[in-house]
């Protein structure tokens, strides 16, 4: 059943029209996707664990059991949000250097593993397939007990432990019967295929469930910490809920323990007010981003500080309103709909599910350096995911499959880019 349906059957969610398509065209009036065939690409073994948010090979987590990274004890006391940083060019680029995977079934979390090849999850099966990026090849290597799919729930994030060289630990953001939660599970290539997941050891319980906002990315910062976005599940009211785990984002240690640091000893919750947070990634120094679903105006890009109110569901986009952090970029929710976003070359790149187009948001510091910038618009589809492989190499995730698409032969697909 696709998501149209499901959603139209609960009156009054927004979301099921505007993440949806709208009218009966893939891309609306003269919008008929470009497609092509891509040359497969063989990525090379790159700083694949920094891409999956871990550590810097080589050193210690910086920040780990003191400051977290970029907040303001960890900063230059007294500094400009823009203060001494270097500027990205105001003008980008976006070149697509060839398609990675085809034909993947509601892809949405993405764990890059050392050597280059890709941990993939399908949000709709529940399963975690191995993706080998010199060939294509799609192996399935296990199915997560206790995924219960549906509207936006299911096997969402996944993260690698930063010690996975020893420890083998794959993490999950996924949906149950009764909530969202984080697991880790062992992964041995030495089973075979589609028995190489442990069985889950639970992390994080207790994150809210719905049929929409159910958030769902994790990543390993600099500190080392787990980081992961939730969303209020539709249910407004938990946003502002200190004590919900809705609508926030959450810092923990790897066993699913609050951390020094937070705003509040006992407590995983580092930030609040937020709709539905679906993309984090950390800049150059350290600070932590994140990309938010709108409502009916404003989508945004938020600077996150621990303690920080973002606002919803008293303010969408900027309001201005004391207690509040206002967003650095906003967008109509047309042109966006943001789900994950990436750090290279002195931007964020953020994907847009309605939006179909990869933007980018250069940065001078804390601050945008020029406009955001709007590439591939329409011709790959809605897209989920972007991944940072070093330097000016990015993986872009498409959703055309998630049941809110208009997929075409070879969807979903993984595409490798170079940015500038």
């Amino acid at each position: 059943m696709r998501y149209g349906m499901r959603d139209g059957a609960r009156a009054g969610v927004r979301d099921g029209v505007r993440d949806g398509r709208s009218g009966t065209g893939a891309y609306g009036a003269g919008g008929a996707r470009r497609r092509g065939v891509l040359a497969g690409l063989a990525l090379a073994g790159c700083g694949a664990l920094l891409a999956a948010g871990c550590s810097p090979s080589g050193g210690a987590p910086s920040g780990a059991g003191g400051s977290p990274p970029g907040s303001p004890a960890a900063a230059s006391a007294g500094a400009a949000p823009g203060a001494g940083a270097s500027a990205p060019p105001a003008k980008g680029a976006v070149t697509v250097t060839g398609e990675v995977a085809k034909g993947l079934d509601s892809p949405w979390g993405v764990a890059p593993l050392p050597g280059g090849d890709l941990l993939v999850a399908s949000r709709d099966k529940g399963t975690i397939s191995r993706v080998r990026t010199d060939t294509g090849e799609v192996t399935q290597i296990g199915r997560v007990p206790g995924v219960a799919p549906g509207g936006e729930g299911g096997l969402l994030g996944l993260a690698l432990s930063p010690h996975f060289a020893s420890d083998r630990l794959v993490y999950a953001y996924f949906t149950t019967e009764s909530d969202n939660r984080i697991a880790r599970m062992r992964y041995d290539e030495q089973r075979p295929p589609g028995q190489q997941l442990g069985a889950p050891d639970t992390v994080l319980r207790g994150i809210p469930k719905g049929l929409v906002h159910n958030g769902g990315r994790i990543a390993f910062g600099p500190d080392g910490m787990l980081y992961a976005g939730t969303g209020e599940t539709g249910n407004t009211a938990l946003a502002q809920d200190r004590k919900s785990l809705g609508g926030k984002i959450l810092r923990m240690t790897p066993d699913g323990k609050p951390v020094h640091g937070n705003p509040e000893a006992d407590s995983v919750v580092y930030s609040w007010g937020h709709r539905n947070v679906q993309g984090l990634a950390w800049d150059g120094d350290k600070r932590l981003w994140a990309s938010e679903f709108g409502q009916h105006s404003w989508d945004e890009l938020n600077l996150i500080e621990p303690g920080g109110n973002y606002g919803w569901p008293e303010v969408e986009g900027k309001g201005g309103k004391a207690g509040f952090r206002d967003p650095v970029a906003v967008w109509k929710t047309d042109e966006a709909s943001p789900s994950g976003i990436a750090w290279a070359e002195g931007s964020i790149w953020m994907a847009s599910l309605k939006g179909e187009r990869l933007w980018r948001i250069p940065l001078k510091g804390a601050v945008p350096a020029a406009e955001p910038e709007a590439f591939l618009t329409g011709k790959y589809g809605r897209l989920r995911t972007v991944v940072a492989l070093g330097g000016d190499r990015l993986l872009l995730v498409t959703s055309e499959t998630d049941g809110r698409g208009s997929p075409q032969a070879g969807d979903d697909r993984i595409l490798s880019l170079t940015v500038r």
